[in-house]
């Protein structure tokens, strides 16, 4: 057995990698994980006994500098940085595009304000400023807030109460409002004081949340919407960089930047959530055919409606057409099976109720665009779009 790879990284990092880095273990590569919150002596102790060939490490804005010393001259993966590091190859998520994908979730569905609860960090700052460039163009009002110290709770803990200063930035955003909380465990924090203040979710206040980790998502009330990020593709990437830099140590390296895939819409932000009954029932006759070609004619006389009833509410509202919308529906649906599985094209569109790939390449081309195939290649690559 060669020697190992030392894992340094946080457990809910570790958690999001670990599919994807299992099946290069599989290929004898071994690894040794150690706990980053172990004191720097301890890790440099660990690093001199287990003498590993190359360091996966996450880089924590508070320990940033301390951590990057302990690799000394092994080759380095470095997570959650966007930063060039010489002698590492740096790996991140496209922070920017995470907010953009929040902001085109929010830009169709008939709110009064917009706004995003950050949390002071690098990453937090240019998720806040992708959402604000990308909704720019709305002429919308919008504020942000930033909760500081939310960095010394648990990621999974989520007791802490609302401080005064959130509530009243709370009951003062005009509403309808969208909220981008530029984590998860910052979105499940946002829903838990509106509840306190009596603060409907997501009629008066619609919550989306950034990484789509299903701890936290699926145990929020309401359930949390939050922009997905392809954890499968990045820790591919990751074992794929840590390859390229065993054999070729003194290449300079370009900072990877892997882009999201769109948004998991769960009750926090649902556009079923309107108060329209007409509107409500046309979404949700998408939602649930979005894998049959169903057509807006073919919906309207399933629903009884008249085609131009339904079109006049969903530009009211929404500000698209009905088919519209269900493009985008479909786009997105596209976006995650194209960068979660390894379906063909024509899989792809099939499962997305387009007739056939070429039908899905020219929606696809016109909503994003880019075709499929340079959707899926630049998620691998880790190239952004």
């Amino acid at each position: 057995m060669s020697q190992p790879i030392a894992i340094i990284m946080t457990e809910v990092f570790l958690r999001r990698l670990t599919p994807s880095l299992a099946s290069f273990a599989g290929r004898v590569q071994d690894y040794r994980i150690l706990s980053i919150h172990r004191k720097v002596e301890e890790l440099e102790a660990l690093i001199d006994q287990i003498k590993p060939r190359g360091i996966i490490l996450e880089r924590l804005p508070d320990r940033a500098d301390e951590l990057i010393k302990l690799c000394g001259k092994t080759p380095t993966v470095l997570l959650a940085t966007d930063d060039s590091i010489p002698g590492c190859v740096s790996l991140d998520v496209d922070d920017w595009a995470v907010g953009r994908e929040a902001a085109e979730a929010f830009s169709y569905a008939g709110l009064q304000s917009l706004a995003c609860l950050g949390n002071g960090t690098p990453y937090s700052e240019q998720r806040i400023e992708g959402f604000q460039k990308a909704m720019l163009a709305q002429g919308m009002p919008f504020s942000v807030f930033t909760e500081s110290g939310f960095n010394d709770a648990r990621y999974s803990e989520s007791f802490r109460p609302p401080s005064k200063k959130l509530q009243s930035w709370l009951q003062e955003l005009p509403k309808p409002a969208g909220v981008f909380a530029v984590h998860d465990p910052l979105g499940r924090y946002l829903c838990g004081a509106c509840s306190q203040l009596g603060i409907e979710v997501p009629h008066e206040v619609a919550v989306i949340g950034a990484n789509d980790d299903p701890l936290v998502c699926n145990l929020t009330y309401p359930t949390l919407s939050s922009v997905t990020i392809p954890w499968d593709a990045l820790g591919e990437r990751v074992a794929r960089s840590m390859d390229e830099l065993l054999r070729s140590p003194k290449r300079k390296y370009v900072p990877i930047c892997i882009p999201p895939t769109g948004v998991s819409l769960r009750h926090s932000a649902n556009h079923l959530a309107v108060e329209d009954p007409i509107l409500r029932r046309a979404m949700s006759y998408l939602t649930e055919r979005i894998q049959e070609p169903v057509s807006i004619g073919v919906m309207c006389h399933d629903l009884r409606i008249a085609r131009r009833t339904l079109e006049r509410r969903f530009k009211g509202y929404f500000k698209i057409t009905p088919w519209e919308m269900l493009c985008r529906l479909r786009v997105n649906h596209a976006k995650q099976l194209l960068a979660e599985t390894n379906h063909s094209i024509a899989g792809v569109s099939e499962l997305c109720g387009f007739n056939d790939a070429e039908r899905m390449t020219v929606v696809f081309n016109r909503v994003l665009g880019k075709p499929p195939s340079s959707f899926r290649k630049s998620i691998r690559a880790g190239v952004s779009f």
